[in-house]
């Protein structure tokens, strides 16, 4: 039998979609040529963290997807 894991490495409140509005954000701003170079480069680290942020709480829910679809073939 599969364990479940207990509950995600997501803080309360945090949330997906947030976060790629978050993510376009510092794009369209990276994109808009007003920010000093040093900017775009604080502005680029962040929105790399918030992607691998995002990828994580994707890998989890396609590993709660999987577990799922394993519960129900094994019913």
């Amino acid at each position: 039998m599969v364990k479940r894991k207990s509950a995600s490495n997501f803080e309360e409140g945090w949330n997906y979609e947030a976060k790629v509005i978050e993510i376009e954000g510092i794009i369209a701003g990276i994109e808009a040529g007003e920010l000093q170079l040093e900017e775009v480069f604080e502005q680029f680290a962040k929105a790399v963290e918030y992607l691998r942020q995002c990828e994580s709480f994707l890998q989890q829910r396609q590993q709660q997807v999987d577990l799922l679809i394993e519960t129900l073939s094994d019913e």
